[in-house]
């Protein structure tokens, strides 16, 4: 049979268009499927706990699982790097972290631009890290520690998580600002890193408030001051360090993000999703738990936020002479 030549342009025309109608029709059912989380730090952690949270929640408002994969190493640049090569289709996203603005300065030759290669999609929430040393430690104040630390220069282990981890950045700030001399322990995860500080093995660490609020609150660790502009209700009689060393603040923070390209329905419907989950009350309950701040933002606000956190700790690493492993 032969087609009219109008006949074969209409159906060529509509051979190029269906490509684009069906992109949009599959991102206006988004999700069809389960989602794949990536979280670039070991299960158990800070980073982790956030992320399982708002899994759980995105799962129950959209009715797909949210799966959690953990693809820790290289300070999560390999979770990053995995993620920003992805099919950008929405069915795979991020759990962003303080790190990544660190790792930005942190690396001279990442094979990614978080910026470009990475949709910065939504803020979850932010929280201070802990000042917190070993009961063992002759101070309960930060001027006590500070002066105890000048008194004793290179003597005391500040551990870590690994180097160039909001640990070790918070602590290089408290340095900086403060001109004490302390001895960085870097530990392959903040977990044998909480261990060894309970045990004595380093004396002092700026842990965030998730992961060690326990250990807190069981009174295996003491905390001097936590590191936001204000105090939090999960420690109320916490004082901040900035009481002490005026203009200091460090955040420590969790957000979502997708490969560039994401359709801009999918990340709307995300976004929006995201800021209507850090509203529901339950949510707030297991936040302050948490000793976290819901952190609602837009995706432009969201990429705001992180270009100063990211010019922030440029400032720390060119200070410190932080050098990656």
């Amino acid at each position: 049979m032969r087609i009219p030549r109008r006949g074969f342009l209409q159906m060529a025309a509509s051979a190029v268009t269906l490509p684009p109608l069906l992109r949009v029709a599959g991102a206006q059912n988004y999700p069809m499927r389960p989602v794949r989380w990536v979280v670039g730090f070991p299960p158990g952690g800070p980073n982790d706990i956030t992320a399982r949270i708002m899994a759980e929640f995105l799962s129950e408002r959209l009715h797909q699982q949210f799966a959690v994969e953990n693809r820790p190493g290289a300070a999560s640049n390999i979770a990053t790097e995995a993620v920003a090569r992805s099919q950008p289709d929405g069915y795979t996203v991020m759990e962003l972290a303080t790190v990544n603005a660190i790792n930005a300065s942190l690396y001279e030759n990442l094979n990614y631009d978080l910026t470009r290669d990475i949709a910065l999609i939504a803020g979850f929430g932010q929280g201070p890290a802990v000042m917190e040393v070993n009961p063992k430690v002759p101070a309960s104040t930060v001027p006590e520690f500070i002066a105890y630390a000048k008194a004793n220069p290179g003597k005391i282990n500040m551990g870590s998580a690994g180097i160039g981890t909001p640990q070790h950045v918070i602590g290089e700030l408290f340095k900086m600002m403060t001109g004490v001399n302390m001895v960085h322990v870097p530990y392959h995860g903040a977990a044998p890193e909480l261990t060894d500080l309970i045990a004595g093995q380093v004396q002092v660490s700026f842990d965030p408030i998730q992961g060690s609020i326990g250990y807190i609150k069981g009174g295996m660790l003491r905390p001097l001051a936590v590191t936001t502009i204000s105090r939090t209700d999960a420690l109320p009689d916490v004082p901040t360090v900035g009481e002490f060393v005026p203009g200091f603040e460090a955040l420590t923070w969790q957000g979502l993000g997708a490969p560039a390209g994401t359709p801009a329905q999918i990340t709307e419907i995300l976004n929006r999703e995201v800021n209507d989950i850090l509203a529901d009350s339950r949510l707030k309950a297991r936040f302050v738990d948490l000793g976290i701040t819901p952190m609602p933002m837009t995706p432009s606000e969201c990429e705001r936020f992180i270009n100063a956190e990211t010019q922030k700790w440029a400032k720390v690493i060119k200070f410190a002479g932080i050098k990656p492993e």
